[in-house]
C-alpha cells in the first residue's frame, strides 16, 4: 500500500505552498526561519537552539530513510522561498494510519492559509494515495492556537492523554490529540476547498 509514499523525492503542490523534501542541504535554510523565539513560545520544544534543531532534523533525515517518517520543506509556491516544515510520522501501514505532525513556520505565514492548504495536500495524499483510514494529530494540550488550527481544518477531537510525555526542561506535558478518519474526508475536503477559495 505504501509503496507510492516510499517513492523519494515526493512533492505536493498547491496554489500558496509547495511541500518540498527535506534534505540535509536545506537545513540551515530551514534553521534561519526557527531562530525566531516567537515561534516556540507555546511549544515544548524550542528549534531555535540549534542544539536542538539539528540532531532533531538529522534524525528525521534518518527516519525517511528506514520508512518510519517523512519531513518536508514548506515554500512559498510563487517564490520557492523556505518558510517552514511538516512531517508525516508514525507512519503504520500495517494499520492504514499515520499522523501528520511537526508543523510550524514562519510567524508572517501565519494566518494566511498556508497551513491550512498544506495540510489539505498532506491528507489528499494520505487518503487518495496511501489509502489510509485515519490521520492522527497531536498538540500540546495548553496549545490553544495549534488546537485552532487543527479544529478549522475539521479534525476531531479525540481527548487528552494526561502526561504523555516529558518535556525538554523535565515536566509532563499533556496531549490533545485529533484525528480525521476516512468516511469523515469527503466533507473535510469540501470544508477546505470552500475555506481556501476566500484565500484567493
Amino acid at each position: 500500500m505504501f509503496t507510492s509514499w516510499l517513492q523519494h523525492p515526493l512533492t505536493l503542490r498547491g496554489r500558496l505552498v509547495e511541500l518540498r523534501p527535506l534534505e540535509k542541504e536545506t537545513l540551515d535554510e530551514l534553521f534561519h526561519v526557527a531562530s525566531d523565539p516567537e515561534i516556540w513560545r507555546l511549544t515544548s520544544v524550542d528549534y531555535s537552539d540549534p542544539a536542538i534543531f539539528y540532531p532533531n532534523f538529522e534524525l528525521a533525515l534518518s527516519d525517511r530513510a528506514l520508512g518510519k517518517a517523512y519531513p518536508f520543506l514548506m515554500c512559498l509556491a510563487d517564490s520557492g522561498r523556505v518558510i517552514g516544515t511538516t512531517r508525516l510520522l508514525d507512519m503504520q501501514p500495517q494499520d492504514k494510519k499515520v499522523e501528520i505532525g511537526v508543523t510550524w513556520m514562519a510567524r508572517e505565514c501565519w494566518g494566511s492559509g498556508i497551513n491550512m492548504e498544506g495540510k489539505q495536500l498532506l491528507l489528499e495524499h494520505c487518503f487518495d494515495t496511501l489509502e489510509v483510514n485515519r490521520v492522527q494529530f497531536r498538540a500540546k494540550a495548553d496549545n490553544a492556537r495549534s488546537r485552532r488550527a487543527l479544529e478549522k481544518i475539521g479534525a476531531t477531537f479525540e481527548g487528552v492523554m494526561r502526561q504523555d510525555k516529558m518535556e525538554p526542561g523535565g515536566r509532563p506535558r499533556d496531549t490533545a490529540f485529533y484525528s480525521i478518519v476516512r468516511a469523515e474526508w469527503p466533507d473535510v475536503y469540501a470544508r477546505l476547498a470552500a475555506q481556501l477559495a476566500t484565500r484567493r
